[in-house]
C-alpha cells in the first residue's frame, strides 16, 4: 500500500468517494472490475440512484424524522433489488439512521454512506460509484465531502450509441440516444471547467490500445498502487459472474478487441452516424475523434416524434426478447423494476386504512412497473 493510502485508511473515517461518469455502455465494467483487484479500492455493482429520483419528491420534507428513516429503509432494499449483489455488505436501517440522523439530509448521502460501510468491510482507502448517470447530481455529491473525485470515461460517440441502441437500458433509436449522449457529455464538460482538479478524463479507445497506461494514470489519480494483475480480468470472480447474467455484459470476462472500436460501422448507417456527429461534433472535436461526415444532418420535431415510438416499439419487443431468451436476466431486471413501482404505489395508497395495503402485491405481476425500468 502506498504512502497515500496509509493515510486514507489510518485518520480517515471512511474511504474516499469516487464517481464515474458520465454515461452507460462506456466500458465501465471494464474498468472498474480490474481496479477491483487493488483490495485499497472498492466498487460495487452500481445502485444507479438515477431510477429512484423521479419518486424522491414524495417523501417530502427529510428534517422529517420519519420521512427519513422511511428513505433509508427504501434505498436499502433497492440495495436488496439489485441483480448483482454487494459481497460483505448487509445494511441495517436503523444503524444507517442513527447515523446519519444528525448530519445534512440527502438521498445521496444515504447512498455514500452505504457504499463506505461496503468499503470499510472491504477495507478500502477509496470508494468509486460506477453510477454514472449521477453525473447529473454532481453538485449535490460534491457539497458533501471535500475529498470528491469524478472518473469520466469517454467512448466515441457513434460506438456507444451503437451498444446504447442495442441495450435495454437505453432507447432503441440513434437520434433519441444521441441527444442522450450530449445531456450527459454536457455535463461531464462542465464539472471539467468548474473543478478540474477532481476530474480525470480517460477515453475508452486509449484503454483497449494500452490496458496498463491508461490504469496506471487511474491508480495515480485515486492515489492507489496499480497491480499486474489488473491485466488479467480472466482471474476476476465477479467479471466471470455477471458475464453469464447478461447480453450486455458477456465480454467482461475477457480482454477488449482492438477491432470493435470500429465495429460501429457495421451497424449503423451513414445516415445515422451523420445525425450523430451533428448532435455530438463538438464533443467529438474536443476528445480528438475523426468525423466521416459533414456533420450537417438536419433534425425536426417529427423526427424526434418518430424517434420516441421507433423506441418505444423496440423497447416493447427487446423485452418479449429478453424474456424469452434469458429469464434470470429478465426476472432480476423485472424484480428490480417491480420494486420502484411498488415504492410509488405506495404513496399512492396512504390514506387507506393500513390494513388494506398489504393485500396489493399479493398477486404475482401487480406491481409491473409501466415506465422504462433499467439496469447497467
Amino acid at each position: 500500500m502506498n504512502e497515500r493510502n496509509s493515510e486514507m485508511v489510518g485518520p480517515r473515517s471512511r474511504p474516499r468517494p469516487v464517481l464515474m461518469i458520465p454515461l452507460r455502455r462506456c466500458g465501465s465494467h471494464a474498468i472498474r472490475l480490474r481496479l477491483n483487484f487493488n483490495s485499497a479500492f472498492y466498487s460495487p455493482y452500481p445502485l444507479h440512484i438515477v431510477d429512484f429520483m423521479p419518486l424522491l419528491p414524495l417523501y417530502g420534507d427529510l428534517n422529517d424524522d420519519n420521512a427519513y428513516f422511511q428513505l433509508i429503509v427504501d434505498l436499502v432494499g433497492l440495495v436488496n433489488a439489485s441483480m448483482v449483489k454487494w459481497d460483505k455488505a448487509v445494511f441495517d436501517p436503523v444503524v444507517l439512521y442513527g447515523r446519519l440522523r444528525g448530519e445534512p439530509r440527502s438521498v445521496h448521502r444515504i447512498v455514500w454512506e452505504m457504499l463506505f460501510e461496503a468499503g470499510r468491510a472491504h477495507h478500502a482507502a477509496v470508494v468509486m460509484d460506477k453510477s454514472l448517470d449521477s453525473v447529473h447530481y454532481a453538485d449535490e455529491n460534491i457539497e458533501l465531502f471535500d475529498d470528491f473525485l469524478f472518473l469520466n470515461v469517454v467512448r466515441d460517440p457513434r460506438a456507444q450509441i451503437a451498444s446504447m441502441n442495442r441495450a435495454i437500458i437505453h432507447e432503441f433509436d440513434t437520434l433519441m440516444n444521441a441527444g442522450i449522449w450530449v445531456h450527459a457529455h454536457d455535463a461531464a464538460r462542465r464539472l471539467m471547467v468548474q473543478h478540474p482538479e477532481r476530474i480525470l478524463t480517460v477515453r475508452f479507445e486509449d484503454f483497449v490500445s494500452d490496458q496498463e497506461a491508461v490504469l496506471r494514470r487511474i491508480c495515480a489519480f485515486f492515489g492507489i498502487d496499480f497491480l499486474p494483475e489488473m491485466l488479467d480480468v480472466a482471474r476476476s470472480e465477479e467479471a466471470r459472474q455477471i458475464s453469464g447474467l447478461s447480453a450486455l455484459w458477456e465480454a467482461n470476462s475477457s480482454r477488449p478487441i482492438p477491432a470493435n472500436v470500429d465495429k460501429f460501422k457495421k451497424s449503423l448507417s451513414l445516415e445515422e452516424i451523420e445525425v450523430i456527429e451533428t448532435l455530438t461534433g463538438e464533443h467529438m472535436d474536443f476528445y480528438g475523434y475523426e468525423r466521416m461526415t459533414p456533420g450537417r444532418a438536419t433534425i425536426t420535431t417529427r423526427q424526434f416524434q418518430a424517434a420516441r415510438e421507433h423506441s418505444d416499439t423496440g423497447r416493447r419487443e427487446a423485452w418479449t426478447a429478453l424474456a424469452r431468451n434469458n429469464y434470470r436476466d429478465h426476472v432480476l431486471r423485472r424484480f428490480r423494476a417491480d420494486y420502484l413501482q411498488m415504492l410509488k404505489a405506495r404513496f399512492d395508497t396512504q390514506a387507506r386504512p393500513v390494513t388494506e395495503p398489504r393485500r396489493q402485491f399479493s398477486e404475482p405481476g401487480r406491481a409491473a412497473i409501466a415506465g422504462r425500468p433499467a439496469l447497467d
